[in-house]
């Protein structure tokens, strides 16, 4: 059987630079020890006779990427995340026109439509916060009633930029706290629930935001955590969860994300520091790798074959578990910050592990 070529497809920022390509280094270095060819390529990347794609292959002995002719890959590994320009739709097209690939995932909906697709499953339900899409400032006002706390973030954001976090204070103010767009912390200002309106009203929020009830996570130093959980195809097809991780979010900060300055922390160690009981430890964490295997068996229903996902997990003051998002396309970086090289490496290897089994099954 011949060597299966993988391709790694994602999309161009600006002046022509590719988002992940350390990530894809380290993918090419274990397609090579596991038997597959890859490249990474673009949709941009498909010559003007649409055969041959213009692919980009990293060589090991000169420690860089090379331009390559090559045919279209056997499978593709679609990492291709949003962009609110031309070239997101590049990918629609791409798709449209080569049916005939072997994809390994499908792509799926943004944030509001996810929450409503998993809302309809009972026994997902449970978990996801009360969420709903933005129109007025009284919809933050009637959520804040509720709960004392909301989150107020762009429908189809990545990252943590744009996100506000507001609090209805002891005393009937509000406090607001986030970050910009370009992921720079806001200075927190204090107003009347009369001003909050006026004060937001830059932001432009219908009808890109979504309003979602707060789930207090802030730890004792006032910082704010939460989980990542990555589960993954394996090289049978089947799902397992490959890991999780905490993560603390910067002082001042309203997200946990590690671009925004957070820092990583193994799970167990994070959980026991706030709950002490190892059975209480043991139990949130098997919470979790159900929820994670519910809600990947609910999409791949839904949606078509998936190979990943990675679950952002908010645990309260109970123990609660909380599905926060779902993300389709998952950095992996996080269990590399933990130290813990083996899972780092699984997060890695099982993309590749799924693809080989996908080309198998399909020529015998």
């Amino acid at each position: 059987m011949p060597t299966p070529t993988l391709g790694v497809m994602t999309l161009y920022l600006g002046g022509g630079r590719i988002e992940e390509l350390p990530y894809f280094r380290k993918l090419s270095q274990s397609a090579d020890r596991l038997g597959l060819d890859l490249f990474v390529f673009t949709p941009e990347d498909v010559t003007p006779d649409g055969k041959q794609l213009r692919a980009w292959v990293y060589n090991k002995e000169l420690n860089k990427w090379e331009r390559k002719l090559s045919d279209f890959p056997d499978i593709v590994y679609d990492r291709c995340r949003y962009q609110r320009n031309y070239r997101f739709p590049l990918l629609r097209k791409f798709r449209a026109e080569h049916p005939q690939l072997l994809y390994m995932s499908r792509p799926l909906v943004h944030k509001w439509s996810m929450h409503q697709n998993l809302s309809r499953n009972r026994r997902i339900r449970q978990y996801l916060p009360e969420t709903i899409q933005y129109q007025s400032t009284a919809d933050i006002l009637q959520m804040l009633d509720r709960h004392g706390l909301v989150y107020v973030k762009p429908i189809d954001g990545t990252g943590g930029r744009g996100i506000l976090r507001i609090e209805r204070l002891e005393n009937g103010q509000l406090r607001v706290r986030g970050r910009e767009k370009s992921r720079k912390i806001i200075a927190p200002f204090t107003v009347s629930r009369a001003q909050l309106g006026t004060r937001l009203g830059r932001w432009k929020l219908y009808p890109r935001y979504l309003v979602q009830q707060g789930i207090r996570i802030a730890l004792k130093d006032g910082r704010i955590h939460d989980f990542r959980l990555l589960i993954q195809k394996d090289g049978s097809g089947q799902w397992k969860v490959t890991g999780s991780a905490g993560r603390v979010g910067a002082r001042h900060s309203v997200t946990s994300n590690l671009h925004g300055g957070g820092s990583a922390v193994p799970t167990e160690r994070l959980l026991r520091a706030r709950f002490g009981s190892e059975a209480k430890v043991q139990s949130i964490t098997g919470d979790m790798e159900r929820l994670a295997h519910l809600t990947a068996e609910h999409l791949e229903r839904q949606f078509g074959s998936l190979c990943e996902l990675a679950l952002d997990i908010a645990i309260d003051e109970r123990g609660k578990v909380w599905l926060l998002e779902i993300n389709p396309k998952p950095a992996r970086e996080v269990f590399a910050r933990t130290g813990n090289r083996d899972i780092y490496q699984k997060a890695i290897d099982r993309p590749l592990e799924y693809a080989l089994y996908l080309y198998r099954r399909k020529n015998g």
